[in-house]
């Protein structure tokens, strides 16, 4: 009886180790193809390409490569001789401008007191060739022709100080005019001087600094590289299979290849679009359709966008854009399930 047992005992001990071994190598296999992860994950931050907004000598660098920077911080300074001067030059410019609108104003009030003075020498000359006019009998006619004469003479006198009138305030509007652009001649000057001092617009780490004391400087040409240290990120780029299990606000448990350090994060976008290699576009615009097949077809790999929980980062850890991480997204359905089982039933 003993003997018949034990070969039943090794086939039972086969087919339980056959079944644990086909049901560990499905889910390993489910694991790898579905589950949401990936080894394939980079370290991004956003750049800010620092370049000047005016042309000039370099004459001071105040930082040096890899340095960490606040916000406002001067980067490196361009001569500012020249802008000093165009401001000087502005300046008297604006004073210029400011003494001919008061002349202006001075002419206006001139005119406009002499076109007072025409206006009324043509009511008196208007009231003398009336009254002359009503005393026809007593008064020759040759006196009435010139009173009447010489209102009209007034009249005309009169209405060319109007005209003279409505020219000054044109001219002192014009001259208004030159003084508003003349101020904003010295506010552009004014920037200028301040722009020659190039100021780091973010908090951040000083990379791939290329300006030295004598350089040029030519204005909107990048010279450094700024690197936010408030803006990391990782791109995870996840295969397109385990896409469905993959949400915007999934969190996501990260593990950076330098020193296995484990962060924090949360999915904040999926991409919408990759470049199809296939199928590019030809030289007339048609698409150019590759005539062979490769029998070997790889997932796609789409890239998911990662916000870092900056609390989660060691104080001792050095991120740097580039580096890579492995990616485990904790899917949020799951644990909502998990956290549903665990509350009473009411």
């Amino acid at each position: 009886m003993k003997i018949q047992t034990q070969p039943l005992l090794r086939f039972l001990i086969t087919a339980v180790v056959v079944v644990v071994a086909l049901l560990l190598g499905h889910a390993l296999w489910r694991h790898y193809m579905y589950s949401p992860w990936t080894r394939d994950g980079r370290v991004r931050a956003e750049v800010a390409r620092i370049a000047p907004d005016v042309s000039g000598l370099v004459t001071r660098v105040a930082v040096v490569d890899n340095q960490v920077v606040n916000r406002g911080d001067v980067l490196f300074v361009i001569d500012p001789e020249r802008f000093h001067i165009a401001l000087a030059q502005a300046q008297a410019n604006l004073a210029a401008a400011e003494a001919s609108a008061r002349a202006a104003g001075a002419n206006i009030d001139a005119v406009l007191a002499s076109a007072a003075a025409r206006r009324a020498e043509y009511d008196m000359r208007q009231d003398q060739a009336r009254r002359r006019q009503d005393l026809a009998d007593v008064v020759p006619k040759e006196e009435r022709t010139d009173a009447r004469s010489a209102a009209d003479t007034a009249r005309a006198v009169w209405q060319q100080a109007q005209a003279s009138g409505h020219q000054a305030t044109a001219a002192r509007e014009q001259a208004e005019a030159a003084v508003v652009q003349a101020q904003v001649a010295v506010e552009r000057a004014k920037l200028d001087v301040a722009r020659t001092e190039v100021r780091a617009p973010v908090d951040g780490y000083v990379t791939n600094l290329d300006v030295r004391v004598g350089d040029y400087a030519a204005a909107g040409s990048p010279r450094l590289a700024l690197i936010d240290r408030h803006s990391y990120y990782i791109y995870g780029y996840f295969e397109e299979t385990k896409l469905p299990s993959i949400r915007v606000g999934d969190p996501v448990d990260i593990r950076l290849l330098s020193g296995g350090v484990r962060l924090r994060g949360r999915i904040t976008g999926v991409a919408r679009g990759i470049t199809d290699r296939d199928n590019p576009t030809g030289r007339d615009l048609l698409a150019d359709v590759n005539p062979t097949f490769n029998w070997v077809r790889l997932a796609q790999r789409v890239p998911v966008r990662i916000d870092i929980d900056e609390a989660s980062i060691p104080a001792d850890v050095v991120l740097a854009a580039g580096m890579t991480a492995s990616i485990d997204v904790q899917q949020r359905r799951v644990l909502d399930r998990g956290r549903d089982q665990g509350k009473p039933t009411p």
